[in-house]
């Protein structure tokens, strides 16, 4: 770890009583803007306001979500966002990585198709379920909700997601797969490794039956930097 302050742990309870991320922002780069919990929550109700009250929602994760959602779900199956692309685009100076050595986070961006998993939340339970993960996803500016089409094996599925905000401070536009794996390969914070980070991510899109070329390129150019023994 690189955090000498206690490790974070994302769980449903320390998201449902705050803690989370009254810890998270105590850990924000100085300067970094974040929202309070009543802009989250008007987040949430702006999603939700033209959504049927009695219909379920689906939730799309592409990262962390998959193997973590930290939240009550009905079901989950796999499926494929079309118009967004998964992309190391975010720095992070705390979480997965430090001031010293930032880490890279992932978000969709604009164009392509992106693979991940979907959850439905039964519609009883949409406000405060969803609740968790736009508490955890918006604390800061750097994604923003967005209603998405899925694709899956039984059709379209509408999915509320988190997109990448391209006016975020944290946004990085392009970078290459090299500087890339050079950072998820030797990244660590309070949260763990973006290493660890990556392979979990690829585990989940096995098991859905699921893959993504650009995650499996950064992880051969990691394991290429670990044969020659660098730090991986």
């Amino acid at each position: 770890m690189t955090d000498e302050q206690p490790p974070i742990r994302i769980t449903r309870e320390s998201l449902r009583d705050g803690s989370l991320i009254e810890a998270a922002r105590r850990r924000v780069a100085p300067g970094m803007p974040v929202r309070s919990d009543a802009e989250i929550e008007a987040c949430l109700h702006t999603m939700l306001e033209d959504h049927p009250s009695r219909q379920d929602v689906w939730l799309f994760g592409y990262g962390s979500l998959m193997w973590n959602p930290a939240m009550h779900f009905a079901e989950q199956r796999g499926g494929r966002v079309v118009g967004w692309h998964r992309k190391y685009c975010l720095w992070l100076e705390a979480g997965r990585g430090s001031q010293e050595n930032p880490g890279l986070m992932l978000g969709l961006d604009r164009g392509g198709a992106a693979a991940g998993a979907l959850f439905r939340v039964p519609a009883d339970q949409a406000r405060t379920e969803l609740l968790l993960p736009f508490r955890r996803e918006l604390f800061t500016y750097s994604y923003e909700a967005r209603w998405v089409s899925v694709a899956t094996p039984d059709g379209p599925v509408r999915a509320v997601t988190f997109v990448v905000n391209r006016d975020g401070p944290r946004y990085v536009r392009r970078l290459d797969l090299e500087r890339v794996a050079q950072h998820i390969s030797t990244a660590s914070g309070a949260l763990g490794s973006c290493m660890e980070y990556l392979h979990r991510t690829l585990e989940s899109l096995d098991a859905l039956g699921l893959s993504d070329r650009m995650l499996r390129e950064v992880y051969r150019i990691c394991t290429a930097r670990a044969a020659a023994n660098q730090i991986c």
